[in-house]
């Protein structure tokens, strides 16, 4: 009967057994709902979570705050720390660039999360 249940999701153990509605671990006790287990699976791989400096969770859309000051070729003074970007956007980008903004009075570019913190 294990066959056709899935393992353990803390510790891989393949001797899982159903106790009502869960989903029991009998080598570390861990307990957890088949339709919890399949929804994760299927979602929480495919996402790609992007922290800022300080650990949180930034998404589309968020506010944030530069943390130092960034050098812009061609511009005499670089963005100051301090900064606010509005209506951020995360993308795939070059070299570790993962936000798509538009700084006010710079312009549209990317920044890379370490440098932000969200406001």
């Amino acid at each position: 009967m294990s066959d056709l249940l899935p393992p353990c999701p803390q510790c891989s153990s393949a001797y899982t057994y159903e106790m009502g509605a869960l989903l029991v671990c009998p080598e570390c006790g861990h307990e957890w709902s088949p339709a919890a287990a399949e929804a994760s699976a299927g979602s929480g791989s495919a996402e790609k979570v992007i922290k800022d400096s300080v650990g949180n969770v930034l998404a589309d859309g968020d506010t944030v705050t530069v943390v130092k000051t960034l050098k812009v070729k061609g511009s005499p003074s670089g963005i100051k720390a301090g900064t606010k970007v509005r209506n951020i956007r995360l993308v795939d980008g070059v070299d570790g660039h993962d936000i798509d903004c538009k700084v006010e009075g710079f312009g549209p570019m990317q920044l890379k999360s370490s440098v932000v913190k969200k406001a």
